[in-house]
Formats: structure tokens, C-alpha cells, sequence
């Protein structure tokens, strides 16, 4: 008899537990069935109903009310983000048939989360919706909002058991509480960026591999075998959703591997995991001709600050005394860890169940090899469990939480922190607590004051909640401080009037941007030209381009400025904007990281290389300096920095893709010397003649 015949004979058909999707029937890892009740009560009088009323109308109200505040909370804080626009962008281009691009003729992918943008796009085109921004201020909302009470379901199925027996179990919202009371959670539950559906994807992963854990390993029917193909393709899309994210969903993949589940099903569930990730880095490396989205390789994701990513994470729970909570999180999870564990112990001891594993038959069962065997096979068979599930969700957002500490963070308060966070607080989004029915056994006087624990930390998160939920850092709205951190939401809402900005029309009260649109309709009427920021808010200065150019060079209008978003979200199609930090602008993304720069900034190309790449010779702001817009003329000639611009600029073809394919890597890492004359000595050219002395 297969185990699955197994499990079905032992159950009792009126469990009334399979009548309720809050909780589970199954043991937490051993898969142990329980024997049938010898004279089961008639349904409706069994103890099991009634005790089921408690935690399924605590979850129900503790749901409905972190929903509803998380909400609230982001509604009355909208806004779409100067960053957020960068995606809009892209957008644009998509519904008015450039391609995905953030500059037609250029094929640049700007945006680091893929499928966000393509979900941005589909909704617009479905929606033909007039501003984007409504479109991603929409779906960025409901995504964050319907994220909490998903990752609260996946939660309360956790627990399963804990809320049947003698006694009254609630199921209170914790890590939920936590998280909806940061302000820059309900901050980037809108601002046009991904974090509403980095969160939906966690949460709907977290129940999924749940569902995983708690099923028969036996069980081989069609459901079980759709299901598990389902988790694999939701954890193979991680690298869409945002790419240092792939690291919860490759371990997920790496446990989902190793368990007893056969290699025809391995083979599968590679096929199903890789097909659309693999595809589309496949198309990013033959139409971008790079390995990741240009944001990373202007940020360098693989670069360390230790220093500064430790200053970001003192910048997150400083303000909001959050390692309060954390603490406490951290106490209660040890505590129903540590319950667990007992109850598992218990059930084996009353039922007799043999914890032994697989028999490995060895001629010398005392071998290193022989107890390897063992020791692996002891750890499949226990790795499809919801202790496992456990394990692993919370490596992955350690691991995660540490790599945005060596990466250095991020220059917006919080924001890179919250899905490590969210992650982490998946165990104890909804907690059990119960109140045994008699004090007469060891267990019962455990379950009481395990209870009062967590009940303790659970009023102590919702004082803590109320007291922090409204705090504001200081000087938030200018000052953006000595470690580059800024609350950006704050910071754009008092420098623009708005406490809710999210139009593209709306950031035009941000300084120099009315002045750019106008400076930008005078420059297309005269020829075209580089439109510069000057130190005056209501001026811009130009470049203007030759009556010839050069061959091979467009006459365009270009805006070379930092706030990528606003800018070309307030320009048309056909205006070039690109950055200094190279977000949207590979010659700029392939010069070094400045060793002290602001984090998330620490690039700088400077003004003359854009002014020498456009053609202008002549009529300079006095700032330019000519001899190095002369010297970036000559340092533009270099062969690799040549071929570069043809692999984005060049007309695609399949011959350009195969080659973009073939060189995707070399030119990934790629890098120039931010200095003209320095280039030029690196890629051994001559320097230009009629240079200024000294």
C-alpha cells in the first residue's frame, strides 16, 4: 500500500478540519496519521467544531484589520515616485511601439524589476488608461495590500493543529502588525516601484510552499503533481521580480530538488522553473547585450559597503525603536519552535511511531560513506515539512537582509529592507494562543504559560505599533544627511507642496522642471542641442548642435539630468534624457564606483562626455571644459567603447543579436576611466592637437 492509500484509509471521512481552509490536519513533519475515533459524536456536537470557532473569528477579525488599516495607511500616503517614473517610461515606449526601451533608438533596459514593467505595460494597454501613473499607483496598491492577508492565511495554515484540542486558541496578527506599522511599508505600498509586487510574489510563494510541506510525500495524483509545477514556476520567476530576490526562490527550488519526488519530475520542474526566466535573459543578452538590467551595472550589485549598509539598517529601526518588536518576534518564534518540537515528541511517544528512515544496505554500516548515506537520506525524507519550509524562508531572508548590508543599502530609508523583513516575519505573521481547558498535565501548564508569552509580546507589539506608527525622521523633508539616506517620499512632498504627488504634471513644481519644458520646446525649434542643469532653478543651460554633424550622429534634443523620472515623463518620446549615474545610460554605467560616493549614486559621468557624444563643437556653457570636451571626442573613438554603442544603438538584426549574445558578458563588464585624458591612455589613442597649456 502506497502511503498516500495509507493516509486516505486512517482518516476519519467527518474530520471536520478538512472542512475548514484555515488550518491542517496533518502533523507538522512526520506525516503520522492518527487513529480513528472508536465512537466519533455526531458532527455537529464534536469538540473539534466548536474549538474551531475561536481562532477561525480571531484570524478573521485580526485579517480584515491589518488590511484594512495597511490600506488606509497607504492610501492617505500615495504618491508615485521620481523612480517610479523611470518605469512609466519604458512604458511609453512599449504602447507607442518603440520597444522596451527607455529612449527610442536605444535599447537600454532601465528598470531593474522586468516583470513589473511588463505588468505596468499590460494593465495600461488593457486599461488605455490616459496617465500610466494611476495604472501603477493602482496596482501597486492592491498587490501590497493583498499581500498581508495572503502571507496571514499562509501563517495560520502553519500552525495547523495548535488551534484544535481542549482549550480556546487565537490566532493574533504579530509580524503583520510590524510590518504595516513602519511608514515606509504603507511609503512603498504605491510610489510606482515594485515593492507591493515583490511582497504579493513572497506571500504567495510562502503559501504555496506551505501547501508543499504539509502534502503526503507519497501522494503521486494529478493535483499533487500540478500544484508542485505551479511552485516551481512561481519560484523560477524570482529573477523577473527583482534579481537579488532569486535567492529566496533558488533555495526554494534547491529544497524542492532534493526531495523524494523522482527525476522525471526533476527534469520537469527544471523545464517549468527555467522557461521564462532562461528566455528572457536570453532576449536581455541579444537585444541589451548585457547579463543584467543597466540599473545594476551602474549601481554595481556585486560591489561591498559594509560600513554604510550598516548605517542604512541603523537608519531603518533607530527611528522607530524596531528592535523592540523584533526582539520580541525573535522570543516568540524560539517559543513555538520550542512547542513544536514537544508536541511532535509527544505524538511519536502516544502513537509509537519509529522515527527510522530509509534502510541503507552498506557492507559496513559503520563507514564515513555508509553514514553519509544515512544522514542524507534522513534528510530528504525530512525535508518535505513544514519545519523545512520554515528553514528555509528564514535563511533566505537572513542571506538577503546580509547582502543589502554588504551591498550598502539603498539611498530611500527603508526601502530595500522591507522584503528581507517581510520575509523573516512570514513564521509569526499570525500567532497561536491558547488557553488550555485544565492545568492537570505538564503539557497544559506549558500551553499556559506559552500563552501568556504570546500574549505578552502580542500587546506589547500593538503598544509599540501605536506609539512609533506616525514617527517622522528629523529634517525629513531637506535634509538629506551625511550617510546619503533620505526619506524620499517626505523629501519630494515638501519640496513640491504636494502632499500626494503622483502625475508626472505633478512633479512639474519640483525646481527646474517647468523651466526644462520650456527650455526644451526652445531647443527642438532651434536644431537641437544638450539641455544642462545650471545652479539657478529657473534656468538651463544648452550645447548647441552644429549645422552639419558628423556622420553617423542624430540631430536630437538631449537632457542630461539626475532626476531621471520626472524629466522624461515631462518629455516627449522623441527628446533623448539620459543620467550621469547611468541608470538609463550605458556609457555612464560603465565608469567606476566612486569609493565615497552616495549610495545609489556613486557614479558620475561628467558633462563633457555627453556633450562630445551629441557633436557639439562649439557655444559651450563656461562651465564645459573645452579641451576635455575634445578629449572625450577622441576617447568616444575607442574600438570596445565603438562596438558598445553599436550593440544598443546599431539596428537590430538576428546577426546582431548572435553577436550581442556572444559578447553580452564581455561588454557587462566592461569599464571606461571616468576622466577623458585617463581613457585615452587607457585604450592607447592619441591625444587631440590644439590642447590649452598646463
Amino acid at each position: 500500500m502506497s502511503r498516500s492509500d495509507e493516509s486516505s484509509s486512517t482518516s476519519h471521512p467527518d474530520d471536520v478540519t478538512a472542512l475548514i481552509p484555515i488550518v491542517s490536519d496533518e502533523s507538522d513533519d512526520d506525516h503520522v496519521a492518527e487513529p480513528p475515533a472508536e465512537d466519533p459524536a455526531p458532527a455537529d456536537s464534536r469538540p473539534g467544531r466548536r474549538h474551531l470557532i475561536a481562532p477561525i473569528a480571531s484570524f478573521s477579525i485580526g485579517a480584515i484589520a491589518v488590511t484594512v488599516l495597511f490600506a488606509i495607511g497607504a492610501w492617505q500616503r500615495r504618491w508615485i515616485a521620481d523612480d517610479g517614473l523611470i518605469v512609466l517610461r519604458t512604458v511609453r515606449n512599449l504602447l507607442a511601439g518603440n520597444g522596451p526601451v527607455f529612449n527610442a533608438g536605444e535599447r537600454v533596459e532601465a528598470n531593474t524589476s522586468t516583470a513589473w514593467t511588463y505588468l505596468i505595460w499590460f494593465w495600461s494597454w488593457v486599461t488605455g488608461a490616459e496617465h500610466t501613473e494611476y495604472v501603477a499607483l493602482w496596482v501597486a496598491l492592491v498587490l501590497s495590500v493583498a499581500a498581508l492577508p495572503l502571507a496571514m492565511y499562509g501563517t495560520a495554515r502553519l500552525y495547523g493543529r495548535r488551534v484544535l484540542g481542549p482549550g480556546i486558541t487565537l490566532l493574533l496578527p504579530l509580524g503583520s502588525i510590524i510590518y504595516i506599522v513602519i511608514p515606509p511599508a504603507r511609503d512603498f505600498a504605491t510610489s510606482g516601484l515594485e515593492n507591493g509586487m515583490v511582497i504579493f510574489w513572497i506571500a504567495a510563494l510562502w503559501c504555496q510552499f506551505l501547501a508543499w510541506g504539509r502534502r503526503d510525500p507519497g501522494d503521486r495524483s494529478a493535483r499533487s503533481r500540478a500544484a508542485f509545477l505551479a511552485l516551481t514556476f512561481t519560484a523560477g520567476i524570482a529573477p523577473l521580480i527583482r534579481p537579488e530576490i532569486t535567492i529566496l526562490g533558488a533555495l526554494v527550488l534547491l529544497v524542492l530538488f532534493v526531495s523524494r519526488i523522482g527525476w522525471r519530475m526533476r527534469v520537469a520542474m527544471v523545464v517549468v522553473a527555467g522557461a521564462v526566466p532562461v528566455g528572457y535573459q536570453i532576449f536581455r543578452m541579444g537585444y541589451y547585450a548585457v547579463l543584467v538590467p543597466n540599473p545594476a551595472i551602474a549601481k554595481d550589485a556585486s560591489g561591498s559597503k559594509w560600513q554604510q549598509g550598516f548605517a542604512y539598517l541603523d537608519n531603518l529601526f533607530s527611528p522607530y525603536t524596531l528592535l523592540l518588536p523584533v526582539i520580541v518576534a525573535v522570543v516568540i518564534g524560539v517559543v513555538l519552535a520550542v512547542g513544536s518540537y514537544l508536541t511532535r515528541r509527544d505524538r511519536r511517544t502516544e502513537s509509537g511511531a519509529s522515527t527510522a528512515t530509509h534502510d541503507v544496505i552498506d557492507a559496513d554500516p559503520h563507514s564515513f560513506s555508509s553514514r553519509a548515506r544515512r544522514a542524507w537520506s534522513t534528510m530528504v525524507d525530512r525535508v518535505q515539512s513544514q519545519n523545512a519550509v520554515v528553514a528555509t524562508v528564514v535563511v533566505a531572508g537572513l542571506i538577503l537582509g546580509l547582502y543589502w548590508l554588504r551591498q550598502g543599502g539603498d539611498f530611500m530609508h527603508g526601502r530595500v529592507l522591507l522584503a528581507p523583513l517581510f520575509i523573516l516575519l512570514l513564521p509569526v505573521m499570525v500567532i497561536p494562543v491558547t488557553v488550555p481547558a485544565t492545568l492537570s498535565t505538564r503539557r497544559s501548564r506549558y500551553q499556559l504559560v506559552a500563552g501568556l508569552l504570546l500574549l505578552g509580546g502580542f500587546i506589547t507589539t500593538v503598544w509599540w505599533g501605536v506609539a512609533v506608527n506616525q514617527t517622522v525622521l528629523p529634517n525629513a523633508g531637506m535634509d538629506i544627511g551625511r550617510d546619503g539616506i533620505v526619506d524620499e517620499r517626505r523629501f519630494y512632498v515638501t519640496n513640491m507642496g504636494n502632499e500626494n504627488p503622483v502625475t508626472a504634471e505633478d512633479y512639474l513644481e519640483y525646481p527646474r522642471m517647468r523651466a526644462m519644458v520650456e527650455k526644451i520646446h526652445e531647443t527642438e525649434a532651434e536644431g537641437g542641442g544638450v539641455i544642462l542643469p545650471s545652479a539657478n532653478f529657473d534656468e538651463w543651460y544648452v550645447a548647441p548642435l552644429p549645422k552639419h554633424l558628423a556622420p553617423g550622429i542624430p540631430r536630437e534634443t538631449t537632457v542630461y539630468f539626475l532626476n531621471l523620472g520626472m524629466t522624461s515623463m515631462n518629455a516627449p518620446l522623441n527628446v533623448r534624457v539620459v543620467d550621469q549615474m547611468g541608470l538609463a545610460y550605458p556609457l555612464a554605467a560603465h565608469t567606476p564606483r566612486l569609493t565615497d560616493g552616495r549610495i545609489g549614486h556613486d557614479k558620475h559621468l561628467p558633462t563633457e562626455w555627453v556633450v562630445a557624444e551629441s557633436g557639439s563643437v562649439s557655444g559651450f556653457p563656461a562651465f564645459i571644459d573645452r579641451d576635455d570636451v575634445k578629449m572625450a571626442k577622441v576617447a568616444l573613438t575607442c574600438p570596445m567603447t565603438q562596438a558598445r554603442f553599436a550593440s544598443y544603438k546599431g539596428t537590430w538584426s538576428f546577426a546582431r543579436f548572435r553577436h550581442n549574445l556572444r559578447e553580452a558578458a564581455e561588454f557587462n563588464s566592461y569599464r571606461i576611466a571616468r576622466e577623458p585624458k585617463y581613457e585615452i591612455q587607457r585604450c592607447g589613442l592619441q591625444m587631440p592637437p590644439g590642447l590649452s597649456e598646463g
